[in-house]
């Protein structure tokens, strides 16, 4: 539920900047503290980094 609340805050603080200082690169934010957490989640599982990626790719067929 943290994590929920964390990306939500991340994502509010990016569009609010990205709307004042109308930067778009603001808006890629979000986007990259997701695949980071992502990234971290699949490097803790302890198997070999290459077999984790092709165990979650085989899950959807």
């Amino acid at each position: 539920m943290i994590w929920i609340i964390a990306f939500g805050l991340v994502t509010i603080a990016s569009v609010v900047l990205g709307l004042k200082k109308k930067k778009a690169i603001y808006l890629l934010v979000p986007f990259a503290s997701i695949f980071a957490f992502m990234l971290v989640k699949i490097i803790m599982v302890p198997l070999p980094f290459t077999d984790t990626v092709r165990f979650i790719f085989s899950l959807s067929g």
